[in-house]
């Protein structure tokens, strides 16, 4: 096995930000397989760390690819760009308008104690998540704007901590 080779090569996936997550999870189980450090209990030490330093590479490209926000920061990292860059805080304006809507809508649940809106916030929520990702995808794959998808990672990312803000409110109200 090569330690140089990109995640995609890994798991032996084209390099792209739509993929199908049945063969990565088949890829994932098939690798684990392969190198997971209990099947090298009996060699020498040097093939352990060697082994383990392998099983540690597969379970983190895992994650990277499975996850949609890490997928597309890791793809932008690839083209040289950093697409969590703190120095860079252009966000479109109508997606902070919506931001803080979204926020608004999340006190007024939690003030009132409603779990209905709650709910509808969360289909709402997670069908935002679903067509940034989609953007995402045609930025990356299709027509290789990664200013645009650095800008659409960032909102990705946005989505989740707002996703979570809501389970929290959820939490919070069945205590």
């Amino acid at each position: 096995m090569d330690f140089t080779q990109t995640h995609f090569e890994l798991f032996g996936l084209p390099q792209s930000y739509a993929l199908d997550r049945n063969q990565l999870d088949s890829a994932y189980r098939e690798l684990q397989n392969t190198v997971h450090p209990d099947r090298f209990a009996a060699q020498p030490d040097a093939e352990q760390r060697v082994a383990m330093q392998w099983a540690t590479q597969v379970n983190e490209a895992y994650q990277t690819l499975k996850h949609p926000v890490s997928r597309g920061v890791y793809l932008l990292k690839l083209q040289g760009i950093d697409a969590l860059d703190a120095s860079n805080t252009k966000m479109a304006p109508a997606f902070l308008m919506q931001q803080m809507e979204w926020r608004e809508a999340i006190e007024d649940a939690r003030a009132g104690k409603s779990t209905d809106a709650l709910d509808a916030l969360t289909d709402d929520l997670r069908a935002a998540h679903r067509r940034i990702e989609a953007q995402l995808a045609e930025l990356i794959d299709a027509a290789k704007d990664y200013e645009g998808a650095r800008e659409a990672v960032r909102q990705l990312r946005f989505m989740d901590k707002l996703i979570a803000e809501v389970g929290d409110v959820y939490e919070e109200l069945e205590r």
